[in-house]
């Protein structure tokens, strides 16, 4: 921390829901507390009150609130209602914690912290949205017009608004999974052994993946089906369906509803099959995989498909529409990149050059530059 500062920084951190909010929230926060900050936790019922981490020795607030876009004009009013509500709470919260800085990393958890913040009457705190995607996220765009400055986890975002202060920091991740940012991969070629292949569908899992993919392993031809070991996480209701699918075909497989050694995964891992969230897409590229994207098709503004066109255009690996994600498709681009394994060879060099290892460091050092402009701001009135 900058020796410029005159007084402990207390940092307000809001996220919550699927770890594609959460897990980047809590890389910063680890940068954060071993510079010496103090930090607070505001997320929803989705994470509640964490118990492991560095947030675990933290104040932590549980906002009420819900999503209000794909909703019921009267659903959503309500969720709206909530939202307000909580707002007026974090505001309140705010009046005793004094905090210098509150950040949000998107979704509805970070629309309270952040309107509380600004409905104070006095010296309000620096506000700092992360966006996690290639395009501007619904509740960002709605705080935008509060915000100091937005970093972005992309050179490019779509639907930025032209007045905005824009930072591109990258993608916080968790520290072992950049850490693989510096480890050696040893390559596919026809004569290894067998081939790693990952498949994983965001942290609540892909009902589609457990289905297409054991179909289109079951059309590879045997000589190379033989030499497949598949790690796939699945959703708890379909894991013993998926795990008979691939014991039927003879595969070797491990499937899980939630994989908590994903780096060591990562690191084995020839090609990695699943969905391009933000979060997701920056851990491949850290690892330097190479991938086949399959966007979720349902994201309120198609964010997925804009980070899946970031890897395809950089060559860094294949993405397939959901609509087109049929068993037959996925087992002639298997079949195509693992009789050439150049090809994935060349997708993971390209992917790792889209790499971000050090994020969480790059968004930390943002948040204690605006602290210390804003000390000698305050300072020089």
């Amino acid at each position: 921390m900058s020796n410029l500062l005159t007084k402990p920084s207390t940092i307000v951190i809001a996220a919550g829901g699927t770890g594609g909010h959460f897990f980047p929230a809590e890389a910063l926060a680890d940068i954060l507390y071993h510079r010496g900050h103090t930090l607070v936790l505001m997320t929803d019922i989705r994470t509640g009150i964490r118990k492991t981490g560095v947030f675990s020795s933290c104040k932590q607030y549980v906002l009420p609130g819900s999503g209000v876009v794909g909703r019921s004009p009267l659903r959503a009013a309500s969720a709206g209602l909530t939202l307000l509500h909580s707002a007026w709470k974090a505001r309140q919260i705010f009046t005793t914690l004094s905090p210098d800085i509150v950040i949000g990393f998107g979704g509805y958890s970070s629309v309270p912290p952040i309107i509380g913040a600004r409905l104070l009457n006095r010296q309000r705190p620096i506000l700092i949205l992360h966006e996690g995607n290639a395009v501007l996220g619904r509740a960002n765009a709605l705080l935008s017009r509060f915000a100091d400055v937005i970093a972005t986890s992309f050179p490019s975002v779509a639907r930025l608004p032209k007045d905005a202060q824009v930072m591109f920091t990258g993608m916080p991740i968790r520290p072992s999974i950049a850490a693989l940012a510096h480890k050696p991969w040893i390559p596919l070629t026809n004569n290894s052994d067998r081939i790693n292949l990952l498949v994983w569908g965001g942290s609540l899992g892909a009902h589609i993946f457990s289905y297409v993919v054991p179909q289109a392993i079951g059309q590879l031809p045997d000589f190379l089906r033989k030499r497949i070991h598949i790690f796939q996480q699945a959703r708890q209701e379909d894991v013993e369906s998926v795990r008979t699918a691939y014991s039927n075909l003879g595969v070797i497989a491990h499937i899980e509803p939630f994989f908590h050694h994903v780096t060591d995964l990562l690191k084995k891992a020839h090609l990695v099959i699943g969905r391009s969230g933000g979060s997701s897409v920056a851990e491949i590229t850290a690892a330097g995989r190479p991938s086949i994207l399959v966007p979720l098709p349902f994201a309120a503004s198609d964010e997925q498909t804009a980070n899946a066109r970031v890897i395809t255009q950089a060559n860094a690996g294949w993405m397939i529409p959901q609509s087109d994600f049929t068993a037959v498709t996925l087992a002639t681009q298997l079949e195509n990149l693992f009789t050439n394994p150049e090809k994935i060879t060349l997708a993971a060099q390209a992917a790792a050059k889209l790499a971000r290892p050090h994020a969480a460091e790059h968004l930390a050092n943002v948040l204690e530059e605006y602290l210390v402009f804003s000390s000698h701001r305050f300072t020089s009135l």
